[in-house]
C-alpha cells in the first residue's frame, strides 16, 4: 500500500503516538458505567471495542441491567398496591475524550493539510441499569466543530427473559434516535466498520437513508425478541424529530420530513459454538418524506420514498486467545423522487442505490487489532441529484465509489485506544480522474486518519 505524506502537524501526532504506545502499560476498563455495574473489565462484552462478544450481545438484549449483587440499594419488595423501588448505588456515568489527526492525499482547495484536532469531540455517557429491566445507552457529545453539546445515539430499552416451551425468550420494548443503533451485531450501518471516522475528509456524496441520515433527527419505538438464543428480531417506528428546532415540527430546511411512520425491520439466525459464532440476517426500512425548503413546508402533496433492503453475515472464530472476525452487508435502495424533481433537485424516474461492505478483522487478544475492508456505491445517474460541484460534486452525474480502507489498533490499556487508518479510494463520485468537473481525482481524497481515544 503506499501511503500519502503526512503534514508537519500530522507527523507531529506520529511521534505523540510512538511515544504513548512506548510509555504505556496493561491494565483492564470498559466503558467505565457497565464495567464499574457488572465488575467485567472491557473485554468481558467485547472482542476489542465497540465489537460485542456473544456476552456483551446478551447484556445489551437485557437492556444493559446485568449488574453485581452489592450494585443496588437494598429496598423493600413490592406488593400489588406499591411497587418496589431499586436503584443504583452510584449513577452509571462514563466519558471518552478523542483527539485526531487528519491528513489527504491532496489539500481540499483553500484549506489547511494535516488538521489536528483537540479535542475532535468529547461525549458523555448515562449507560447501563436505571432499574430491574430498565437500562439505557444514552450518549452526549461535545462536537469541536460546531462548539457545542448535542445529544448523539441513544437506546433506552426494557427487557426481561422467560421460558417457553423449555426454551429461553428474551423480549424488550425500546426507544431509540437511530435506526440501527438498536442492533447487536456489528454489521449494520451504525456499528458496522469501519468503526472510527475522520470528521473532515470528504466523503461520497451518495449513500442509502439508513446509513446515517436520520441519525439522531428521528424518535423511534419498538420491539425485540430473541428465542433460543437462536433467532432474533426487530421492529422499530420512527417519527422526525428535529433537535434544536421549534416544535410541533415545522420541518423547514430539514432534509427529510417522515411522512406517517417509516418501519424498520430486523431478522438474524445465530450460532454460537465455543469456538465459532455465526450470524446471517436480513434488514430493512422504508421512509416517505417531505423534502424541507429554506422557509416553508407544507407535509401535504408529494414526497420523495426510499425502501432500503439487504442481507448481512458475520462470522467469528477464536483461535486461541485471538479472534478472527469476517462481515459484511449488501443493501439495495429503491428511490422515488416525486417531490425533489417536482421541485428540479432530481430528475423524475425511478432511481436506485446499491451499496456492499465487507471487512476481516484479526484481534491479537484484545490489545492488538488490525482490519482491512472494501467498500462500493453505484446506482442511476443523474445530473440534477448529483451535480457537478468542487470536491463535493460529480462531473458525470453518477453516484459510484469505491475503494478499501485498513485499520489497525492498539489498546495499550483497555480505556486508551491508539488507532490509525487508511482510506483509499479508486473512484469517487463517478470517476477517478477530474471525478468533480474542477480538476480533482478521486485518489487526491485518500486519507490517513489518526485517533487517540480515552475512556474513562
Amino acid at each position: 500500500m503506499k501511503f500519502l505524506p503526512l503534514g508537519t502537524s500530522a507527523a507531529l501526532s506520529v511521534v505523540a503516538f510512538s511515544f504513548l504506545i512506548c510509555t504505556s502499560t496493561p491494565n483492564a476498563k470498559a466503558l467505565p458505567s457497565y464495567a464499574r455495574q457488572t465488575g467485567l473489565p472491557c473485554s468481558g462484552c467485547h472482542y476489542t471495542p465497540p465489537e460485542l462478544n456473544p456476552a456483551g450481545r446478551l447484556f445489551k438484549l437485557l437492556a444493559f441491567t446485568d449488574r453485581t449483587a452489592n450494585s443496588t440499594v437494598p429496598a423493600a419488595p413490592s406488593d400489588s398496591r406499591r411497587p418496589a423501588l431499586k436503584m443504583l448505588q452510584t449513577l452509571p456515568l462514563g466519558a471518552w475524550f478523542e483527539a485526531s489527526s487528519t491528513s489527504t492525499k491532496k489539500a481540499q482547495p483553500g484549506t489547511q493539510n494535516g488538521n489536528f484536532e483537540f479535542p475532535q469531540d468529547i461525549s458523555l455517557f448515562l449507560a447501563g441499569a436505571w432499574a430491574d429491566h430498565l437500562g439505557s445507552f444514552l450518549q452526549v457529545t461535545y462536537n469541536a466543530q460546531d462548539d457545542h453539546f448535542s445529544m448523539d445515539n441513544t437506546d433506552i430499552r426494557y427487557a426481561k427473559k422467560a421460558k417457553v416451551n423449555g426454551k429461553d425468550l428474551i423480549w424488550g420494548l425500546m426507544f431509540n434516535n437511530n435506526p440501527t443503533v438498536e442492533d447487536v451485531y456489528m454489521t449494520l450501518p451504525n456499528w458496522g466498520y469501519p468503526f472510527i471516522a475522520s470528521d473532515s475528509a470528504p466523503t461520497p456524496a451518495a449513500s442509502a437513508i439508513i446509513q446515517g441520515a436520520l441519525a439522531q433527527d428521528v424518535a423511534g419505538f419498538g420491539g425485540y425478541t430473541m428465542w433460543n438464543n437462536h433467532l432474533y428480531g426487530a421492529a422499530t417506528f420512527y417519527r422526525s424529530d428535529h433537535m434544536g428546532s421549534p416544535q410541533p415540527n415545522t420541518g423547514v430546511g430539514a432534509s427529510y420530513n417522515i411522512s406517517g411512520l417509516a418501519p424498520y425491520w430486523r431478522v438474524a439466525y445465530q450460532e454460537t459454538g465455543r469456538t465459532n459464532v455465526i450470524e446471517a440476517g436480513f434488514y430493512g426500512m422504508h421512509v416517505a418524506s417531505f423534502p424541507g425548503g429554506a422557509t416553508s413546508t407544507s407535509f401535504t402533496g408529494p414526497t420523495d420514498n426510499y425502501t432500503d433492503f439487504g442481507p448481512d453475515f458475520e462470522y467469528d472464530r477464536t483461535i486461541g486467545r485471538d479472534v478472527l472476525s469476517v462481515r459484511g452487508t449488501y443493501l439495495r435502495e429503491n428511490e422515488i423522487y416525486n417531490a425533489s424533481s417536482a421541485a428540479g433537485t432530481a430528475s423524475p424516474g425511478n432511481h436506485h442505490l446499491n451499496t456492499g461492505n465487507a471487512n476481516v478483522e484479526y484481534h491479537y487478544g484484545n490489545r492488538l487489532s488490525g482490519a482491512f475492508g472494501w467498500f462500493l456505491t453505484s446506482g442511476t445517474a443523474d445530473t440534477t441529484l448529483y451535480a457537478p460541484a468542487a470536491i463535493s460534486g460529480s462531473a458525470n452525474g453518477s453516484p459510484r465509489s469505491e475503494g478499501y480502507s485498513a485499520n489497525f489498533s492498539y489498546w495499550p490499556l483497555q480505556n486508551l485506544d491508539l488507532a490509525f487508518q487508511y482510506t483509499g479510494y479508486t473512484r469517487f463520485n463517478g470517476g477517478n480522474i477530474n471525478y468533480d468537473g474542477s480538476g480533482r481525482n478521486a485518489s487526491d481524497n485518500n486519507t490517513a486518519y489518526l485517533l487517540m481515544r480515552f475512556i474513562f
